[in-house]
């Protein structure tokens, strides 16, 4: 009697516990939420958890039941920010960012000489997407130069069209007569303003003067002005040493003017010499001397050896030196040998 009355009053003791055995709250998962919230759930009852906006299940189970003992089972769910597409490149400007996760946010600007053309700044939404499209970073314009006065322009642009831009260059020239004073070229600058303007300036320079040994060569007695020139030339025999041409500089004066260089007689009465490659007598061939800056050769004995060697000497406006070792044979030394008849000395040392 006693076991069954004690089974009797164990059954409702029983089914009151096991009634009682409820899952409390699901735990939290961050960037996620479930389907059914509530305060309570009971044994054998399902949820699902879902990924935030913006958010997307990355590893972990979405599902979980609650079970008899009332404790819901270890959750391994993440949830991972979305990601946007790199936005980039940015030409000619810098795109400046942490990541590209969602709600994250991207920076841009642009290069010396550029300006950002829409938005500086972008978020990453939730379907993974940009809230704005990118920006572009268009060059400096520059407004039309100032003309400088007797002058005229050219224009070489990066682009087509009438708007000049960041590193547009343009070119300066003068009118006949007018020289340019400044750099010929000027640029657009990362400002927006052009680099320095030149000026033409009107030049006219002096009646040319005429040089020593030399004349000048033009046409009348006139006016001369920038970049206008004559020439020069000399008498004869004379050499022209330097440029030929002389011309109207932008400081109104003349570029360097030429001189002309003495020829030389040889200081000798009878001698044979090297002249051109070939053994000529002075006194038959050279009684003029020679030009300047030419070169002769004379004949020395070497009287210790029997032999004969040469010396070279040049002439040097209207200057020319005679080797000390050079001996002049008198006309009526027949029986002296003329040292460029000897051997050679370096031929009789082998």
């Amino acid at each position: 009697m006693y076991p069954t009355l004690l089974f009797l009053w164990a059954a409702p003791l029983a089914h009151f516990v096991i009634a009682d055995r409820v899952c409390p709250k699901p735990p939290r998962v961050p960037f996620a939420h479930v389907d059914v919230d509530k305060r309570v759930y009971q044994s054998g009852e399902e949820i699902i958890y879902t990924c935030d906006p913006g958010y997307s299940h990355h590893s972990g189970s979405r599902k979980y039941t609650c079970p008899w003992s009332g404790k819901w089972p270890i959750n391994t769910m993440q949830c991972i920010p979305k990601k946007c597409p790199y936005p980039g490149p940015l030409k000619n400007g810098m795109i400046h960012f942490t990541d590209f996760n969602y709600q994250s946010l991207v920076h841009f600007s642009c290069e010396a000489g550029y300006t950002l053309n829409g938005t500086d700044t972008i978020q990453c939404m939730a379907n993974g997407q940009w809230n704005a499209t990118l920006p572009e970073c268009q060059p400096v314009t520059c407004a039309s130069p100032s003309l400088p006065e007797f002058g005229v322009i050219s224009y070489h642009k990066l682009t087509p069209g009438n708007v000049s831009v960041f590193q547009d260059v343009i070119v300066f020239e003068c009118l006949s007569s007018f020289a340019l004073i400044g750099n010929e070229t000027a640029t657009c600058m990362a400002n927006g303003n052009w680099s320095d303007i030149p000026e033409c300036k009107y030049v006219q320079c002096p009646q040319p003067t005429g040089i020593e040994n030399g004349f000048v060569n033009f046409a009348v007695r006139r006016t001369y002005h920038y970049m206008e020139s004559v020439d020069y030339g000399c008498h004869n025999r004379y050499v022209l040493d330097g440029p030929r041409e002389s011309r109207c500089e932008k400081t109104g004066s003349w570029s360097t003017k030429p001189t002309c260089k003495a020829p030389c007689k040889i200081p000798v009465n009878r001698a044979t010499v090297l002249y051109n490659g070939r053994k000529i007598k002075v006194q038959d061939d050279l009684t003029e001397g020679i030009q300047h800056a030419e070169t002769i050769t004379f004949f020395c004995k070497n009287k210790q050896e029997k032999c004969g060697y040469s010396v070279p000497t040049q002439c040097i406006d209207g200057q020319l030196t005679v080797p000390s070792c050079f001996k002049e044979i008198g006309k009526f030394s027949f029986w002296k040998t003329d040292p460029a008849d000897l051997t050679p000395c370096d031929a009789s040392v082998n």
